[in-house]
């Protein structure tokens, strides 16, 4: 059981995120002002110093921004570029050929699960989202029955499928085996994508209206009336190259001394920002000069792109401020301390403490090693759980209820153009089949060994 003291800030954070949902949802109050005055008055309430309130909210602001707001830009820009050129269109028409209009929700999850594998789940939904507008325009199908499919590849392998950077931590923590991690992980993975995506999108895409005529939408569907479009391999080469160099600068580091040139050369060029910063180079060559198009276009189309993206990063950043406030008010930490009081199996342990965690913070990542370094000594003495299932767990429990703390809840929500309940009955319910799934597929993968 939990003190009074904990109690109180365990319904003071609840109070907060349905304070959010009504200002939002109800009284159509802009996102960024609801979470920044909800975080400063859950500040105050739980008793949090006055000069360090702002400090701690600017702290989560700038944590999350100093990653996203890059990814957002560049990720943008390119998707601009293979708009601007009929990149976006020719694949489309490529993935519509060989599928069929009938299986392009099967074909975005595929290309989610794939394009995923190396990235973080930010990256490759910029990286793809111009694609799923593509889709859903030539097929006129729901963007929704489009790109959830596409989001729900990302998310899986994100949580549980080495070599993603997030599952790899939780691997090494409880120090299981990479290859029978990979194949644990595909056995549930591939069903719970199936389900949460194209499934659960084609069911839910009759009652969540995703605009497709949204401004962003509009930018990444924009006719290049008059021009040759560019083969399908050299836009998907363009696409593909950033998650390509991520994959190359990760296998550099476990295979290269780390004191060597080679190694600090594949580090840098392995980061996400960069990786994306030079793909926005070659696209500015491959979609931009060789399609016709001079510097001062290229120069327009990067700049004006920009525009409609600055909403969707200060939401992501008042996100990670309020996600901070969570934690410096000690509300995340009490969640903690309830799940390791609760006497339940090491499985479900895992998944529960990632679970709360996720709650808690917002942060997939932040649940997933958190979870594994709690729970990792405690696995020593549970000699009949094969470590590769508890980081499944793990990873399954760092998916559950994307909400408004998190980054990926805003990003859904303003490329989908759907509102608040939209999206939670859409991309968090998605979520939270993908955490429940995967871990009755653990323990059914547990109980059969």
């Amino acid at each position: 059981m939990i003190d009074g003291h904990g109690l109180f800030l365990l319904l003071s954070g609840l109070l907060a995120i349905v304070l959010l949902i009504v200002l939002i949802a109800g009284y159509k109050i802009n996102p960024f002002i609801a979470l920044f005055s909800v975080s400063l008055i859950l500040a105050i309430v739980t008793g949090m110093p006055v000069n360090a309130i702002v400090k701690s909210f600017e702290t989560g602001v700038g944590s999350i921004l100093g990653h996203i707001a890059i990814v957002v830009a560049l990720g943008t820009i390119l998707g601009k570029m293979m708009a601007e050129s009929g990149g976006a269109e020719r694949i489309a028409r490529t993935v519509i050929s060989a599928f069929g209009e009938k299986n392009v929700h099967w074909a975005m999850m595929v290309i989610g699960m794939v394009v995923g594998l190396p990235v973080f789940f930010e990256v490759g939904f910029v990286l793809l989202i111009p694609i799923a507008f593509n889709v859903a325009k030539r097929t006129g199908t729901s963007l929704m029955a489009v790109g959830l499919p596409m989001v729900a590849g990302l998310s899986v392998v994100h949580g549980l499928v080495p070599p993603h950077p997030a599952a790899l931590l939780a691997v090494r923590t409880f120090n299981a085996d990479m290859g029978r991690t990979i194949f644990y992980a595909l056995l549930v993975g591939i069903p719970t994508a199936v389900i949460a995506g194209p499934i659960y999108g084609k069911l839910i895409a009759s009652h969540v209206k995703a605009e497709g005529d949204s401004p962003l939408a509009r930018q990444f569907i924009e006719p290049y009336i008059g021009r040759r479009l560019p083969s399908f391999g050299l836009t998907l080469g363009t696409v593909l190259l950033p998650v390509v160099l991520i994959l190359v600068g990760s296998w550099g580091e476990s295979r290269v001394s780390q004191e060597s040139v080679a190694a600090k050369g594949l580090h840098l060029v392995g980061n996400a920002d960069i990786a994306l910063l030079i793909g926005v180079i070659v696209s500015f060559i491959v979609l931009g000069k060789m399609s016709g198009f001079d510097r001062e276009a290229i120069l327009k189309f990067s700049t004006d792109s920009l525009a409609p993206t600055a909403a969707i990063t200060l939401l992501v950043g008042a996100g990670g401020g309020f996600g901070h406030i969570l934690q410096d008010t000690g509300i995340s930490d009490t969640v903690v301390q309830l799940a390791l009081r609760a006497h339940v199996s090491i499985l479900f342990l895992a998944w529960l403490v990632a679970a709360v965690v996720r709650l808690a913070t917002g942060s997939a990542t932040v649940a997933m090693t958190t979870a594994a370094a709690i729970v990792a000594p405690i696995s020593i003495h549970a000699n009949a759980v094969r470590p590769e299932l508890l980081a499944l767990a793990a990873g399954a429990g760092a998916l559950v209820f994307s909400h408004v703390n998190d980054g990926g809840f805003w990003l859904v929500k303003e490329y989908f153009g759907i509102s608040v309940a939209d999206t939670m009955k859409s991309w968090s319910i998605s979520e939270t089949i993908i955490s429940v799934l995967a871990l009755l597929l653990t323990l059914a993968l547990s109980s059969l060994m």
